[in-house]
């Protein structure tokens, strides 16, 4: 059976939406989850029914949001800290976590450790696309300041994780930059340009919009750009629904419009945009699996982010991302 440690202390709102994600995914599938927290609180929100299917570990100490990550080291008492340790000992396959994201990836890219050939861990993140399959972007907020050899390391994880956690045959790559043709772009993804070229995948430069239409399945990009456009993609959501709702109260045919189309229309297009329905972004390129999740994470995110380590464990990315790597070296 499948054992995922989950941080049960570090979201936003505590470990009720996180407890009730666990009884969530508990309701259809079979996993031994493993909470780590304050273990009176923890038993006191589970349901009696639940008690002898899940296991608790004990921590003292929670890292709040506003803690510096290099800390998390030291803390050996917190809840995300001894979640890591669980997948670093073999105890459990896959971590997930709401809390710290700084923290979370600090300690395992530290402690679980990279695979080889990997320099730096990427933070991966499924996009909107009007394609048949979503859109991964990388790094979306791991490496800030990024080699040539991290994006390349970048494009390759991205093409193993589509392949064989999304079941995208012959995923395509593409490097975001300012134009699609080759010679575009600045002096690194120039010469991160000439290092994807050695994958099989890699179809060449691509622009921003290409990361919503359909037309590759995976955008390469250091963590300052991709950090910035995950958050710029997520106001512009809010900003189109919330402009929706304001023109169709001021609009009587409109009304009656949205009435007839909220069932089908704006309940599925909620659901392509919804982050929930992803419940994380998974760490690719560390020894194990870690799903990373947004602080103020709902019950329903934490039960696909558990979903989506379950997913990866049963899955042969970490295998095909060594795979993809040393090839080029051999």
């Amino acid at each position: 059976m499948i054992r995922i440690a989950i941080d049960a202390m570090g979201g936003d709102f505590g470990p009720e939406p996180i407890i009730e994600g666990v009884v969530q995914a508990l309701e259809e599938k079979s996993f031994l989850p493993i909470l780590v927290g304050d273990k009176n609180e923890i038993l006191s929100l589970l349901p009696q029914y639940y008690i002898n299917k899940v296991e608790v570990v004990d921590a003292s100490d929670v890292i709040d949001m506003a803690d510096q990550a290099t800390n998390a080291l030291k803390r050996k008492e917190s809840s995300i800290y001894k979640a890591v340790e669980l997948v670093r000992n073999k105890e459990a396959d896959a971590v997930v976590s709401a809390g710290h994201s700084g923290a979370t990836m600090t300690l395992a890219t530290l402690r679980i450790g990279r695979l080889p050939h990997i320099s730096k861990p990427a933070l991966a993140t499924l996009m909107p696309s009007i394609g048949k399959n979503k859109t991964l972007v990388l790094d979306v907020g791991a490496v800030t300041d990024c080699t040539p050899q991290n994006l390349y390391e970048f494009g390759a994880m991205g093409e193993a994780y589509m392949e064989k956690a999304m079941h995208i045959a012959h995923p395509r790559v593409g490097l975001l930059s300012n134009g699609s043709e080759d010679s575009k772009g600045n002096a690194l993804t120039k010469e991160a340009f000439k290092l994807l070229k050695n994958l099989r995948g890699f179809v060449g430069n691509v622009e921003g919009k290409n990361i919503f239409d359909g037309s590759v399945d995976v955008i390469v990009c250091d963590g300052f750009t991709g950090n910035i456009l995950l958050k710029t993609s997520e106001g512009v959501v809010t900003t189109v629904f919330t402009l929706m709702k304001q023109y169709i109260r001021k609009s009587l045919p409109a009304k009656i419009g949205a009435l007839m189309m909220r069932k089908k229309v704006f309940v599925n297009m909620k659901k392509e945009v919804d982050k929930d329905e992803y419940g994380g972004a998974p760490l690719l390129g560390i020894d194990g699996c870690a799903i990373i999740s947004h602080g103020a994470s709902n019950a329903k995110a934490i039960k696909n982010a558990i979903f989506q380590a379950m997913a990866y464990t049963q899955s042969d990315v970490n295998k095909e991302i060594e795979s993809l790597l040393s090839h080029k070296e051999g």
